[in-house]
This record gives C-alpha cells, sequence and structure tokens, in this order.
C-alpha cells in the first residue's frame, strides 16, 4: 500500500501490524494466526486491536477529507483505472482502434463488449499503471485522433442501437503543439456534439480526474456519475492556482474554489449520482469500488433502453442547456 502524506497516522498502524505479523526474535517469539504453540506466543487479538483502530482512523479521516486531499485521492497511482474497470465489468471485451483518418491514440481505449449481458459500447480515459504504460497511453491525456476516434465508436453504437458506457478519467486532453497543429479544440468540439447527437443511451463514469474539455468530450451523458472521491472540473487546482494566485503552492486553496468534488457537483446539478468507495478509497479494494460502480451503471442505465431515440436524445440536450441558468 502506497500512503498519502494525511495518512501518516495510517500508515504508522499498518506497520505495527506489519511488525507484529512478521516479528521473530532468536527465541522464537512469532506471530501465530490465533493458534498457541510450544515457544511461541500468540499475538492474533493485538493484531487485532491494532485493526480495529485502524478501521477507526480510516473512517474519522475520510469523513472529513478537504477537496486538496480528495485531489490527492483521485490520482493515487493504485486506484483502479480504464481497463481495470472494463476488465472487471465488461465480458469479451473486443477493442476496436483507430480514427480511420491519422492514427491510433491509445489514451482513449475503446470497444464493443457485454455488460450485464447486454451488448455495449465502453470507452475509456486510460493513464497506464507504470513508466511503460503511462507513456503508451500518454498519460490518458488524448490527442485530436483519440477523441476522433471516440466520435467513430459513438456513431457505431448508434448506428447498431447499442448503449454507450464511458468512464472518465484523465487530467485534461493533451496541450502539446502536435495536437494543437491536428485541431484538438474541433476534435473536442465535434466529440461533445457527438455525445448530446446521438440517439441510444449514453452513461458516464468519473472514476478518477475529470480535467477540463478532454473529460467532457466523453461525458455529455444521460446520466453523468461519479465515484465518491474523484474530482470533475474546468482546470486542475494546479493550474488553477497558476492563473490566479501565480504559484502553484496556492493548489490547496484553488481546490476549495473550484468546487470539484462529488458531493459539491452534486449539489450543483452537474453530476447525477455519486457512487460509494470502499473505505479508505477505491485504491485499497478496487475490486469492491469497480463492483460498486457496476451496479450504479446498471441502476442508471436500465431506465434508459426503453426510451424513444429522440426523447433521449432531447433530455440529455435540454440537461446540459439547463445548467448554469439562472430563473427570471
Amino acid at each position: 500500500m502506497q500512503f498519502l502524506e494525511f495518512e501518516k497516522p495510517i500508515a504508522e498502524l499498518e506497520g505495527k501490524i506489519e511488525e507484529l505479523r512478521h516479528l521473530h526474535d532468536g527465541n522464537g517469539v512469532k506471530v501465530r494466526d490465533g493458534d498457541e504453540a510450544a515457544g511461541e506466543i500468540d499475538l492474533a487479538d493485538d493484531i487485532a486491536r491494532l485493526r480495529e483502530k485502524v478501521q477507526k482512523q480510516l473512517k474519522a479521516t475520510y469523513a472529513k477529507l478537504t477537496p486538496w486531499q480528495k485531489t490527492q485521492v483521485a490520482r493515487h497511482p493504485l486506484r483502479p483505472h480504464g481497463l481495470d474497470v472494463i476488465h472487471g465489468l465488461v465480458e469479451d471485451f473486443t477493442p476496436l482502434a483507430g480514427d480511420r483518418a491519422f492514427a491510433e491514440d491509445r489514451a482513449i481505449v475503446g470497444g464493443l463488449g457485454r455488460f450485464n449481458g447486454r451488448t455495449v459500447m465502453v470507452m475509456a480515459h486510460e493513464k497506464g499503471r507504470d513508466t511503460d504504460t503511462r507513456l503508451t497511453h500518454n498519460f490518458g491525456m488524448a490527442k485530436p485522433e483519440g477523441y476522433r476516434k471516440a466520435i467513430r465508436l459513438m456513431r457505431l453504437a448508434e448506428r447498431f442501437g447499442v448503449p454507450v458506457i464511458t468512464l472518465v478519467d484523465t487530467a485534461g486532453a493533451y496541450p502539446g503543439v502536435e495536437a494543437e497543429e491536428r485541431g484538438q479544440a474541433e476534435a473536442i468540439a465535434r466529440a461533445i456534439e457527438t455525445c448530446l447527437d446521438i440517439r441510444v443511451p449514453l452513461v458516464t463514469a468519473v472514476i478518477g480526474e475529470g480535467g477540463s474539455g478532454g473529460a467532457i468530450a466523453l461525458a455529455a451523458a444521460n446520466r453523468v456519475l461519479m465515484f465518491e472521491h474523484a474530482i470533475y472540473s474546468v482546470i486542475s487546482p494546479e493550474g488553477c492556482a497558476g492563473i490566479l494566485w501565480r504559484s502553484g503552492e496556492a493548489a490547496q486553496q484553488a481546490a476549495e474554489a473550484l468546487r470539484l468534488t462529488a458531493q459539491d457537483l452534486l449539489k450543483l446539478g452537474v453530476i447525477d449520482a455519486v457512487v460509494p468507495e470502499p473505505l479508505g478509497g477505491a485504491h485499497r479494494t478496487p475490486d469492491e469500488a469497480i463492483a460498486n460502480l457496476g451496479l450504479a451503471i446498471e441502476e442508471n442505465l436500465k431506465p434508459l433502453l426503453d426510451r424513444e431515440a429522440g426523447v433521449l436524445r432531447a433530455e440529455r440536450r435540454d440537461k446540459f442547456l439547463a445548467m448554469g441558468r439562472v430563473a427570471a
């Protein structure tokens, strides 16, 4: 387990548990999981008490996370990423590659599969897990060809009447010169337009970071879900701090101002539901987090399946047009 800065008290308790579990001195004193034997001391009760303290500490810590701490949790290297969720929820996943115009962009993965026995088109930002995969997937920051691939797959789903599920986890679209030369802004705008236009159900889940236009390009959906400790904002806290305070050291203050947490965004009507994470964050028990997300996606997708195509599109458009509207 990799501990975050604010988890130091928890890390200390976990360290003591590991010490007891592996305790062994020259006199043959060591831990037995509840069984006493000659020359051995049963430390199971001590371990149980420490584990109980860990649970209480986790509950107290995660009940009052600040927006900046939630940002750290959303970026945790062990947090489940797009491919983790796809492999956990989608059977017979068949990747589809390329935008049929320039290249394949591995920052966005997508393809057909079966979710709860139902054929779906699923797409996700993928950040990568280690140095090699992060470079392969460009840290989840898509170039224009990535968004044009997403457009192609959404239109393919529409043609065959297949629901679309998207998983958002990106710091933002790739800001490099080559991306701008190939029409990054236009590609993002077209992807948003396609999200709003397709005549099939579209459900989005923000599973980690939802950064700027790079996120909204896949997230203009009928239903937008968000993990409990994920973040979703127009700019990163560091970027906001650099613009407003001319210093990245004000990132914590910027996180407060951005209202980027799932709880804030639910109140503001930007998202539709918050998906609970296991105690201590999705990175502690990824399988449980992915299972929770699967239940939430099913709950939100099922009511959309019987709606007429025109109604789905109209409701989606009206939903986003209503955001920020001030009553007369």
